[in-house]
């Protein structure tokens, strides 16, 4: 399973996710679901998978593809003029691959259902967030919903809920989505580490962090420790005043 949240207000944005998928508690491998492309004073992007495999994998093979081998009138994501083309990008090339394979995986009983979360900044325009589904549809985050979760999101929705506002500095959005996460892992053994994980500040046009957070990593296990510790002590606080 997967589990993707993305986080975009008004200082930046931020993207992390598992890279965990199974089939069956017996078949477990890991494979990447963020995958990033900078121009430097242009654009920055950020995209996150979930769904089936096999046709996330080829819809950003699709778009790699036309951004190695440009040919005129195409547009790809590193030359689209707005984030919304991106996105528009996206869907095309998931209604492409979904028409190309979907029928065929379905009559074996698979199901094709994926999703893509895409986001970023290009030089001229503001930073956009987008949730892409099989259909090629999408829609775009904005101040009252400003993130958006993938997967396994009922864990790690909960904090998201209490924490994250359009005003929410991205230091701040980096500790909910770490704890978002950590709560998905304990909750759900479908989703597991490594981690990965990517910032963008507003208007810098650049990554502030592209990183694989591993399971031995001490930051993140102390974080991880630490909210522990919050949560137990709180819940003893509470406990205390409680009147049955």
């Amino acid at each position: 399973m997967t589990y993707c949240v993305a986080l975009k207000t008004n200082a930046g944005m931020v993207f992390l996710s598992d890279t965990r998928t199974n089939a069956g508690v017996d078949n477990v491998s890991k494979y990447r679901k963020m995958f990033t492309w900078e121009v430097p004073g242009d654009r920055v992007i950020t995209m996150m998978t979930s769904g089936n495999l096999s046709i996330t994998q080829a819809v950003i093979s699709l778009l790699q593809e036309n951004i190695d081998n440009p040919q005129d009138g195409i547009d790809t994501i590193l030359s689209a003029d707005s984030m919304f083309r991106v996105a528009e990008i996206v869907g095309d090339a998931m209604r492409v691959i979904q028409n190309r394979y979907g029928s065929n995986i379905s009559q074996m009983g698979e199901s094709t259902i994926s999703s893509i979360i895409v986001g970023g900044q290009r030089a001229g325009g503001g930073m956009r967030l987008f949730h892409i589904y099989s259909a090629g549809n999408f829609i775009e985050a904005g101040e009252d919903t400003p993130y958006f979760q993938i997967g396994e999101h009922k864990y790690g929705k909960p904090i998201l809920d209490r924490v994250i506002n359009v005003d929410t500095p991205v230091n701040v959005c980096v500790t909910a989505a770490l704890l978002s996460m950590d709560s998905t892992l304990r909750s759900n053994l479908s989703v597991g580490m490594p981690l990965d994980l990517s910032v963008v500040e507003r208007d810098t046009l650049r990554f502030s962090q592209v990183r694989r957070i591993e399971d031995h990593d001490p930051n993140y296990l102390a974080l991880s420790e630490a909210w522990s510790n919050s949560l137990r002590n709180a819940f003893h606080d509470m406990f205390q005043h409680t009147v049955v």
